[in-house]
């Protein structure tokens, strides 16, 4: 037996990533300009994190609190999921974020912080207040 007999074909694939079409409507996950924002804040009233929007440019996203650490990152994926679920169903990036803010409360292991929406001149602020401890 040969070598090259003994190789498994697998090992030999053409492993390029190759994005197909399809999958989940997304927001566009960056903007340069003025964005909305709400806070998000653990059971114990801990920020957590904040989700933004931007109808100019189709964005949205979720910023976590880099002081929240792994626990905050874990609990930021319902709300990258209610940005997906919004985008799927034709809401604007802000009109998701109106529809989130409007679900305030303490009841889950995150929450958004009543009266917490605000403008930020920039996702890059936004980005900065998640940055300090």
């Amino acid at each position: 037996m040969s070598k090259e007999e003994g190789l498994n074909p697998r090992l030999n694939e053409d492993l390029r990533f190759t994005p197909k079409p399809g999958g989940p409507a997304l927001y566009t996950p960056t903007t340069d300009k003025p964005v909305q924002y709400v806070t998000v804040a653990d059971r114990d009233g801990t920020v957590i994190g904040y989700v933004w929007a931007n109808d100019e440019d189709d964005a949205a996203g979720w910023t976590v609190r880099r002081a929240g650490g792994d626990e905050a990152f874990n609990k930021g994926a319902r709300w990258a999921r209610k940005l997906r679920e919004a985008k799927a169903r034709g809401l604007t990036p802000t009109g998701a974020l109106a529809e989130i803010a409007g679900e305030a409360g303490s009841e889950s292991p995150s929450h958004v912080v009543p009266g917490s929406l605000r403008e930020a001149p920039s996702l890059q602020t936004v980005q900065d207040l998640a940055g300090k401890d």
